[in-house]
Order: structure tokens, then sequence, then C-alpha cells
């Protein structure tokens, strides 16, 4: 028996390709071979998104958290000097507006409050020059957001109502079908079992008088196991090459329906692959702040990763170089005045949107 990493090194898609000698391929068995493919794609994509996020999720998240600290303590001192700035009697009353108005954004930004000085201002400043207005229009989004929920609900449960009639309407018209695919279900879980009982037919610890032999068997035999258990058609074919030494010839002598089987069996592999690549790739593209491309570059995702963190520096940088201009009263009035004009124009460029 050979020892050689070829099997492993090979994609199973590959070394499953039959010499067809000119003839065409069947049907059934080019489906098995694309499923083969897929089932392949997927993995590798999980893998190389499983490598991303043990090698940048936890240094790029510290790095962050690190700089949002340092936002964090800035922002609190700006808060806290402008609210004993605004105790005294120098300021206009557009200029107190102003300041106020940094006061609860710094406030929102720094939630959820862990600080008795901080919930206290929080309080003091809950509602500014535009309270009553901002209390009535708190209530009227919380109103159209429960409008919203309450006609998502009956969207939903209207589709749900449907598809269960298309479904019901779809069994009665379609018994045989029916039938045919619980018989294709039967069919894959008995090769997977065949498959499963000459594997562990051929890796039988206990019939290997080689000590190095039985060591060697008794660890594909766990795999074997556990392939089984999950019901992992692809892993089982390619211990399968690997013990029994099967040739590609003998794919395109198994019947139609077998190769359907296994087919049904290879396009639920694709599905959970599928689910599962998707889930790392959206909390991995959460947790690291960036649209991590998947089939991308790591070196293009390394520099993305470079450029958040750059621009939170920036950020940060920016809170300190105003936190120095705040606490001088010369710059105090000027960066008011800044800060006022520059939420005139996001509101213009926003009105310019909508």
């Amino acid at each position: 028996m050979s020892d050689s990493p070829s099997f492993r090194d090979v994609p199973l898609s590959q070394s499953l390709i039959p010499v067809s000698g000119g003839l065409p391929v069947s049907e059934p068995l080019q489906r098995f071979q694309q499923l083969l493919l897929q089932v392949e794609q997927l993995s590798a994509q999980l893998a190389r998104l499983q490598t991303w996020s043990d090698r940048y999720r936890h240094g790029h998240m510290q790095a962050l958290y690190a700089l949002a600290q340092e936002k964090a303590a800035l922002q609190r001192r700006g808060l806290v000097f402008l609210h004993g700035r605004l105790q005294q009697p120098d300021l206009t009353a557009q200029q107190q507006r102003q300041a106020r108005l940094c006061i609860r954004q710094w406030l929102a930004a720094l939630q959820p409050l862990q600080d008795p000085q901080l919930e206290a201002l929080a309080n003091a400043y809950k509602e500014g020059d535009e309270g009553e207005d901002a209390t009535q229009s708190q209530s009227d989004e919380a109103q159209d957001e429960q409008r919203a929920r309450a006609w998502w609900q009956q969207q939903q449960a209207q589709a749900q109502r449907k598809a269960a009639k298309r479904a019901a309407r779809k069994a009665q018209r379609r018994p045989a079908a029916h039938q045919q695919a619980q018989q294709e279900q039967l069919d894959a879980k008995g090769a997977v079992r065949t498959i499963y009982r000459q594997l562990a037919s051929a890796l039988h610890p206990d019939r290997e008088m080689n000590e190095a032999e039985r060591v060697r068997k008794t660890a594909l035999m766990g795999e074997v196991n556990a392939a089984y258990g999950r019901q992992d058609l692809t892993t089982l074919l390619r211990l399968q090459l690997e013990v029994a030494q099967v040739d590609a010839q003998h794919l395109s002598r198994l019947s139609a329906q077998k190769l359907r089987a296994m087919s049904l069996l290879l396009k639920e592999q694709v599905q959970a692959l599928t689910q599962d690549v998707w889930q790392l790739h959206m909390g991995l593209s959460h947790a690291l702040g960036v649209a991590v491309d998947v089939k991308g570059d790591e070196a293009a995702l390394s520099q993305a990763l470079q450029r958040v963190q750059a621009d939170e520096r920036h950020e940060v940088d920016r809170l300190a170089a105003d936190l120095a201009r705040v606490q001088r009263d010369s710059e105090l009035k000027r960066w008011l005045k800044e800060q006022a004009q520059w939420a005139k124009q996001q509101a213009q460029d926003c009105d310019g949107i909508y």
C-alpha cells in the first residue's frame, strides 16, 4: 500500500476524472464532477477565511480597541471641559447651543455610559434647545418602526402561507417525484454506508501485524469514523482513493441512479459549506471593519486593515488637536464656529442625497 502524499495533494475532482477514450461522459457523472469541484472550492474558501481570521482578527481588534480607548478618553475630557466652560457667561447663545450639541454627540459616542459623572452630564443634556422636537421625533420614529415591523411580519406570514400552499399542491401533483426523492435519499445513505464498510474492512487495525501500519490504520480509521458521522462523502471518497486504491474508472461504472444519489449528498454538502462560508465571511468583515473578499488577495486585505487603523489613528489625533484648541480661549469660539459650519454642510449634503 503506497504512502505517497499525491492522493491528498491532487484535488479529488481531478483524481476522479475517468478516461473516456473519446466517449461522451454521462450527465449524472458530469453533475457529480461539478458538485465535487464546488465542494473543493467552497472548502478552500472556508479554509482561507479561517486562516485570515486566525492571522488578523485578534491583532486588528486589539489595535482598534486601544485606539477606541484613546478616543473615548479624549471625548470624555472634551465634554467635561465644555460643560465647565458653559458655566461661564462669555459665550453667545449660538455658541452655547453648538457647545451643547458637541457634548451630546460625544455622550452618544461614549454609550453605554459607565461613569457616574458622565451619567449626570447625560441627564443634564438629555434635552437641549430642541428637547420637545427631539422627543416628538423619537416618538414618531418609534411609531414608524412599529408600523414597519408589523408590515414585515404580515408579509412574512403571507409568504409562509403561500409557500405552504405551493408545497401542498406540488406534493399532490407529484407524488411520484416525492417518492423518487425519498428513494434517492435512501440510496445516498446506502452509498455512504457501503464506502464506510469497505474502508472499515480495509483499515481494521486488529488484522495488521506490523505495528507502524497498525498505528497508521488506526489514525485513518479515526478520520473515516469522523467523516461517516458527518455524512461527508468527499472525505470518504478521498480516503477510499487513498486506502483502497480505487481508480477513476470505478465511477464511470456506477449506475446513473447511484451517481444521482451520491450527487444529492454532495449538493447538501455544497449548501452547508455555502452557509458556513457566508457566516464566517460576514462575521470576519464585521469584526475587521472591512469588506473581506474571499476570492481576493491577502496582501490587499492586510493593506485595507492598515488603512482602517490609520484612519482611526487620524481621528484620535484630530480629537487631541481639537481638545488642545478648545482649552485655549483664543481658539474656542473659532472652533465652535467651525463645528457649526461643518454640521450645516453635512445637513446640506444629506438633503442633496435624499
